[in-house]
């Protein structure tokens, strides 16, 4: 490393990932630094150079060297710094020590685990080591790779399943094996263990209804519409039991009661133009990625959706892991969720695009719409996405809706039938006939009865059964 280099590297002074240290006399501080490094996000320790970042230099023997490795040694699991040496005008030297994250954190020294906060070194809490513990497990022996005790087959929902191999194989994410069998479909997604025993992933994608109790309470979903902006009084408050895309649809369903939709007439249209307060991708992003993270190991664990007058919240059990910030997230990333194999199977079903951009491709829709984008709040048993509502998508207490139409028939939705039809399936493929009929203010005859032309015109269609399945519209 050049002078210059050095000079550019101490510049901005000690912070989380860099430690300046007069000299190897301080060895003992440098390694617990190098060990809180290593459990955090890398960093340097230069010798050398005092902490107000004046370049002093050391002269750097054989023997220096020696017992800076066999303090080196004192790292467990084992440590490899890397060494670089930079000579310096009256001959002295400076010495850069740079770690790694570890892939085996927690990495403890002298029996001592050690974390950075800011610019200080400090022993590292239970909480964390036991959660660092909790991460360097995470490849082999995780929740959801576990075989689902006492579980079978015929418990699994097979119209959920086929559904998820048939969106897959029309998305090109999986190919047709040729054969509908549950059993042959879960391996397929990879979702058995152990000599074809199913895994607890799959109980938490494809179990029926309310019979994940008691072994698993913690298939859980909170849904709540609180009056005002705080805590104080329900409008609405719903639990669901369920697999992840039951829950996930009626968290939906929820939205579509609760969030406000503006509404107005544009010249040279029939029917009315609806836009939600927030962008239906942006928010069913948002609620995928709170199942996909989500802990599933607490049996008190849930996801929860929170609409509040001036905000949504939606909430995850759990908290962020290896070593991502809620700053980071909103920055290009390495993808690395909690739930790889459920991850997976929310990827071939459509629900989310690609991983590692959920964040990022939030905000650019928050920011397409003309809002703000959202916020990640982390905690220590869970992690809150708040998106901000516009000031003229104000919330009632009596519905959703935030109609700029004068002189519309409350509950009434002008236009013909199937155009309304295919903006609300545009927007919410998943909705049924009776909340097409509820939300668009007709009968339910009269949404089957626009919806056979629709097939029969080639503009809609079925993907998946009856109950489970969501509408196309093709353009």
């Amino acid at each position: 490393m050049a002078i210059s280099a050095l000079h550019d590297l101490i510049a901005a002074g000690e912070s989380l990932t860099l430690e300046l240290k007069k000299s190897t006399a301080e060895k003992d501080r440098a390694c617990r630094t190098l060990c809180a490094f290593a459990n955090g996000q890398g960093g340097q320790v230069v010798f050398g150079v005092t902490p107000a970042g004046k370049v002093v230099g050391q002269k750097v023997s054989d023997r220096t060297l020696e017992e800076l490795a066999q303090e080196f040694q004192r790292f467990e699991p084992p440590l490899f710094p890397q060494t670089e040496r930079v000579k310096l005008p009256d001959g002295l030297e400076a010495m850069v020590v740079r770690v790694e994250r570890a892939s085996h954190a927690p990495v403890s020294f002298r029996g001592v685990p050690y974390e950075r906060v800011l610019n200080t070194t400090r022993v590292m809490p239970r909480a964390t080591y036991q959660r660092l513990m909790l991460e360097s497990l995470h490849a082999t022996d995780r929740w959801e790779t576990q075989p689902a005790q006492g579980w079978t087959v015929d418990m699994l929902d097979t119209r959920e399943m086929v559904l998820t191999l048939e969106e897959a194989i029309r998305r090109g994410r999986s190919e047709d094996p040729g054969t509908r069998d549950t059993q042959g479909i879960l391996r397929g997604l990879g979702l058995l263990v152990q000599g074809g025993l199913i895994s607890r992933a799959a109980v938490a994608l494809f179990c029926k209804g309310d019979i994940p109790l008691p072994d698993f309470p913690q298939f859980k979903l909170r849904l709540a519409r609180f009056k005002g902006t705080e805590r104080d009084e329900f409008l609405d408050n719903r639990q669901f039991n369920g697999n992840a895309f039951d829950l996930m649809r009626r968290a939906e369903r929820f939205l579509i009661d609760w969030l406000p939709v503006a509404s107005k007439i544009v010249p040279g249209q029939m029917a009315r133009v609806d836009t939600p307060a927030l962008p239906t991708e942006a928010v069913r992003e948002a609620l995928a990625n709170a199942f996909i993270h989500r802990d599933y190991t607490s049996a008190a664990g849930s996801v929860g959706v929170a609409l509040y007058d001036d905000r949504l919240e939606i909430i995850s059990a759990g908290e962020l892991h290896f070593g991502l910030t809620p700053e980071m997230l909103f920055q290009p990333h390495e993808s690395k969720p909690w739930n790889p194999w459920i991850a997976s199977v929310f990827y071939r079903r459509g629900l989310i695009e690609t991983w590692g951009r959920g964040t990022l491709k939030i905000a650019s829709l928050m920011q397409e719409a003309g809002l703000a984008a959202p916020t990640l709040k982390v905690n220590a048993d869970f992690v809150t996405m708040t998106f901000v509502l516009p000031a003229s998508a104000a919330l009632n207490k009596q519905g959703s809706r935030s109609d700029e139409t004068p002189g519309k028939t409350p509950g009434k939705t002008p236009g013909k039938t199937p155009d309304l039809i295919l903006g609300w399936l545009a927007k919410i493929p998943g909705a049924s006939i009776p909340e097409l009929a509820q939300h668009l203010g007709k009968s339910e005859s009269a949404i089957e009865r626009a919806i056979r032309k629709l097939r029969a015109d080639g503009k809609l269609a079925r993907i998946g059964p009856a109950k489970g399945g969501h509408w196309q519209v093709i353009k």
